[in-house]
């Protein structure tokens, strides 16, 4: 009786919150946006865990001998409501930030955690998981249901299922607390990223039209007197400002307020954050066994240890520290004609323009007219079916959006006639939105689920223009955009029998975005798509030339502020004890390496919201480097093709590397598709560096 009523009183609790209701309407079934509140979430995430827990104590309390299909079926399907509701969340905390969102996510990112931490460090449900790791070999699953239970076993011990009952509850309690710094740091990141400098008429010199358009806008909407500009404290406004802007002062002022982000010594800065997220990471290593995080985190990359991916870094770093002193040689030309005896950071990107100006007759400012939005996106979606056989037909307005920018296509397979799913594009920067730019995916078919369509989307900052106007990215930008597709490609294309298989290790999951890069600027998508927004006349072969020209212009200054991120980060994280003072670390580490002075990271500790935000990239910013290893060494197969948008190759790179998720080693899958490891060669040529033996 007590049991019907508390069901009763479930379901009535469901069918006031729209959160909690399964997803309807077309592509089976999407997220209503239009029915949910902030005010939702606490009664959501109340009722969707204690769904997902009852899931799990099911598996843990089932009488009968564990079988793969009582107990790794079970435990795939587990959590269905949660799933929904992580979903519309992940949408509120990186798309539609405000402080009751945040505060929503200071409130249950603990209780999340512990109650995952209650599932994986349940012993009921690992012992019966560890009877059939045990027993393998004799159960007679195929290839990916032995991955399956390979890989959940080897998550299970990782996530502490060998401790004695107070060494779990130890590490429970450190993970709870992690997610509660990794909330605060989000949010205090956010907020020095909501701040802007103001300029006048006079200091916005020189900067493009476009960027002082939306710095007008901005400055509208603040109140701020006529003539005046409001400049984001995003790298999408900060960039060129330092790129284009004639006046010195404005460039050191928001150089400064961006690198500073997080650093200030104010109610926003993050150093103490972040000093105890180590701590509690290396703290939580030992406990589990490890020499450090790091050696903790790398357990299921691909490089496999801190020592291999250090190796490839420094295979790279001499290399890209010698540029700098090349480039930064050839802007002294510039920079001593306007009376400075040295580039400072803030100058970089300045006299940069000079010299590409200079030695190429080539202006990032010159092949924006080119690069108009919706002419990329409509190239990056003609790639894709070319290449994969991806189609889309844009339906903006045939299903709810979280914000009414969002345009959505529908995506189909033109080889099969299959439906893929719906993809949701949210292009413009905005107050709430976190910086930079990024795919999510709301769910992923798999044959156990039914093969459901998929629902994928990217994210971007681009800033949004005044009406009527183009929207006119860099050529950068053009990169992010096909990158960032090339994680929905990925995604949307793979085809695997069980939810575990489809994602793959941080060290991989950068490679199939990164190759996407290489068709940006293919002759067919500069013909069809490279077309001025004014006269729709294609990118002229003369301007073509120049940019294949100057294709490693500037690889050293690019190289420097990633891979010198991606080493302190390391570095950082292979601290055995944890220790740190914040700034005095990335210094002594910067001096470590002979940090060029001209110029900083990528991320400075501060703001890093790759390391701080989660646990996801820790000890793993070295990725984007390993991916690209990969990455150059595919573009070299279609290279040898002869043709960037050859069948058998694509074929090839889609059915072993794409479709495959994580049902195979991947490692395995990159040697299936290229007959052998990739060579780091490939990369050192692509960025113009030295090739080693």
């Amino acid at each position: 009786m007590a049991t019907a009523a508390a069901e009763a009183a479930s379901e009535e609790v469901m069918a006031a919150n729209p959160m909690l209701e399964e997803w309807t309407g077309p592509y089976d079934g999407v997220p209503q946006w239009q029915e949910y509140e902030v005010e939702q979430f606490d009664t959501a995430y109340e009722v969707a865990i204690a769904d997902y827990l009852a899931d799990m104590d099911a598996v843990a309390n089932n009488p009968a001998a564990p079988t793969f299909e009582n107990t790794m079926i079970p435990m795939e399907l587990a959590g269905e409501k949660l799933d929904r509701v992580n979903s519309i969340f992940s949408v509120y905390s990186s798309n539609l930030s405000t402080p009751a969102v945040q505060a929503v996510d200071k409130e249950w990112s603990p209780k999340l955690t512990a109650a995952y931490d209650s599932v994986t460090l349940n012993d009921a449900i690992f012992q019966r998981i560890k009877t059939l790791y045990d027993a393998r070999d004799t159960l007679g699953l195929d290839a990916q249901q032995m991955r399956l239970l390979t890989r959940e076993y080897d998550f299970y011990v990782r996530s502490g299922a060998l401790l004695d009952a107070a060494g779990k509850e130890r590490l429970s309690a450190m993970n709870s607390r992690l997610a509660e710094l990794f909330s605060e740091f989000s949010s205090r990141v956010l907020a020095d990223e909501s701040t802007y400098t103001v300029a006048t008429e006079a200091q916005m010199a020189g900067v493009t039209e476009d960027i002082k358009s939306a710095a007008r806008a901005l400055a509208e909407a603040e109140g701020l007197p006529a003539g005046q500009y409001a400049l984001k404290n995003t790298r999408s406004i900060v960039d060129p400002v330092l790129s284009f802007g004639d006046d010195r002062a404005l460039r050191e002022e928001v150089w400064r307020d961006f690198v500073n982000r997080g650093d200030n010594g104010n109610a926003n800065d993050t150093n103490a954050v972040i000093a105890e997220i180590v701590k509690i990471r290396a703290d939580r290593a030992k406990l589990l066994g490890y020499e450090s995080h790091a050696h903790w985190r790398m357990q299921d990359t691909m490089a496999g240890t801190p020592d291999r991916a250090m190796e490839l870094m420094m295979k790279v770093w001499p290399a890209a520290i010698a540029r700098v002193d090349e480039e930064v040689a050839d802007m002294m030309e510039f920079a001593s004609a306007d009376g400075l005896t040295e580039i400072e950071p803030w100058d970089y990107l300045y006299y940069q323009e000079k010299v590409r100006k200079a030695k190429y007759d080539l202006s990032q400012d010159e092949l924006k007219p080119y690069f108009e939005l919706n002419n990329m996106v409509d190239g990056m979606i003609w790639s894709a079916e070319q290449l994969y056989g991806i189609k889309m037909v844009e339906n903006t307005g045939a299903v709810p959006v979280y914000h009414p920018d969002i345009r959505t296509f529908e995506v189909t397979n033109s080889r099969t006639g299959e439906n893929i799913g719906l993809f949701y594009f949210d292009t413009f920067a905005r107050d709430g939105k976190r910086s930079g730019a990024w795919m999510n995916s709301f769910r992923i078919g798999t044959k156990l689920e039914g093969d459901k369509q998929g629902l994928f989307t990217n994210n971007n900052n681009f800033n949004k223009p005044g009406p009527g106007e183009p929207v006119l990215i860099s050529l950068d930008d053009a990169s992010t955009l096909w990158h960032e597709f090339g994680h929905a490609i990925h995604y949307m294309l793979v085809d695997v029998d069980y939810p575990g298989l489809v994602g793959t290790q941080r060290d991989f999951v950068e490679y199939p975005s990164q190759v996407n890069e290489n068709w940006l600027l293919t002759r067919p998508i500069l013909d069809r798509f490279a077309l001025h927004y004014q006269t729709g006349e294609p990118m002229p072969q003369e301007l073509v030339d120049k940019i294949e020209k100057s294709s490693t212009f500037n690889e050293g200054y690019a190289t420097v502020q990633y891979l010198s991120s991606a080493l302190v980060d390391m570095m950082l994280h292979t601290d055995p004890d944890g220790d740190v003072d914040v700034d005095a670390f990335e210094k002594a580490a910067l001096e470590a390496i002979d940090m060029p002075e001209e110029t900083v990271m990528r991320h400075r500790l501060p703001q890093f919201l790759h390391l701080f935000s989660s646990d996801s990239y820790s000890a793993g910013y070295y990725s984007y480097l390993w991916s690209e290893t990969m990455d150059a060494d595919t573009w070299a197969a279609f290279e040898e093709a002869g043709n960037p948008y050859d069948r058998a190759t694509a074929d090839a790179f889609r059915i072993n590397i794409l479709e495959s998720g994580n049902a195979t080693d991947r490692a395995e899958a990159y040697r299936a598709f290229r007959g052998r490891d990739p060579d780091v060669n490939a990369l050192l040529k692509r960025r113009g560096f030295p090739v080693g033996e």
